[in-house]
């Protein structure tokens, strides 16, 4: 007995050196998605500032594929010393569980939440080809057209595949899917005009919208976007309750030591405060949101519960 509390006595007194220590490396924060997509952007504008207040670099490692579970299982394998860190997102743990039959890792089990980040409203956008101005407009017509208009997503279970099955559910539209590997190369296909219409997160359309080479017609929030203050929400376009944004938050691989953790957390809360980073959100269209380790948890256990039964109405069958 007493070696056994020894054992654990130099276990505890490990993990309090190792934390006291840490970081003593640059970090890898993991996007298991391409670069360009809304993942990716909030990563880099937060991986600046954790570098500031870690003292050591931030190094983005981009590992696309198979709607997130490469990077996700990277993540979740990695040594849980706080030096690899994954920017997790409604797809990834949330909705994959009810999508795939064998993921790669555990959403609630494989990673300690560190904190949410971002709340991101999608913004339903066409190509300024199509003949419709309004959210009531593009619903009329794809009644009148089923199966003839087709919108893209970052691939199967991404946040755009989601909202946007959510979207067709509640409006009673049929419109093809096509899925990409990632939010850049389908936006390339919506403003050349293969596309006619998307649900993506704000950050990944505001240029376009912008541009004038997309057309933005309502938002996925029940409130308004400062960035997109003269589009309304779907609420308020007739499609009534609709609220379906997006999440963003930072996990570590299960393991990994409160104290790193807790670090960990206190550091993006405060990124997250800084002038530079809250005026980057705003024009990205994303609302922060830092939260503790424990209501990050909670929301994940409370996300994968709603979207799996949304999943399930829509008939999306788990592959």
């Amino acid at each position: 007995m007493l070696k056994f509390v020894a054992a654990i006595a130099a276990l505890l007194f490990a993990a309090l050196a190792a934390s006291q220590d840490y970081p003593s490396r640059p970090i890898r924060l993991i996007v298991p998605f391409p670069p360009g997509g809304s993942t990716d952007i909030l990563a880099r504008a937060l991986g600046d500032k954790l570098a500031q207040g870690l003292g050591q670099p931030v190094v983005i490692d981009n590992r696309p594929g198979a709607a997130g579970s490469i990077g996700a299982e990277a993540a979740a394998r990695a040594a849980p010393d706080g030096h690899t860190l994954m920017m997790g997102h409604l797809g990834t743990l949330a909705v994959n569980p009810a999508i795939y039959k064998n993921l790669p890792y555990d959403p609630v089990k494989s990673f300690a939440p560190v904190s949410l980040m971002a709340i991101v409203p999608s913004v339903l956008v066409v190509n300024p080809s199509l003949p419709v101005t309004s959210a009531a407009e593009l619903i009329a017509y794809a009644k009148a057209h089923p199966g003839k208009l087709a919108y893209g997503s970052a691939g199967n279970g991404s946040t755009s595949h989601l909202t946007t099955e959510y979207f067709k559910l509640v409006t009673g539209t049929d419109i093809l899917h096509v899925p990409y590997k990632g939010v850049g190369p389908m936006l390339t296909d919506l403003v050349s005009g293969q596309l006619s219409m998307g649900l993506n997160g704000a950050p990944s359309v505001m240029q376009h919208v912008n541009s004038g080479r997309l057309r933005a017609l309502a938002v996925t929030s029940l409130k308004r976007l400062e960035a997109l203050p003269q589009v309304p929400t779907l609420d308020e376009a007739g499609v009534r309750g609709f609220d379906a944004s997006g999440w963003y938050g930072v996990v570590a691989p299960a393991g990994t030591p409160q104290a790193i953790v807790a670090r960990l957390n206190a550091e993006v809360g405060r990124a997250i405060q800084t002038p530079e980073l809250r005026a980057r959100l705003d024009s990205e269209g994303a609302l922060a949101a830092p939260a503790t380790p424990e209501e990050f948890a909670a929301l994940i256990r409370a996300e994968i519960a709603r979207w799996e039964t949304v999943l399930k109405r829509a008939g999306v069958q788990a592959q």
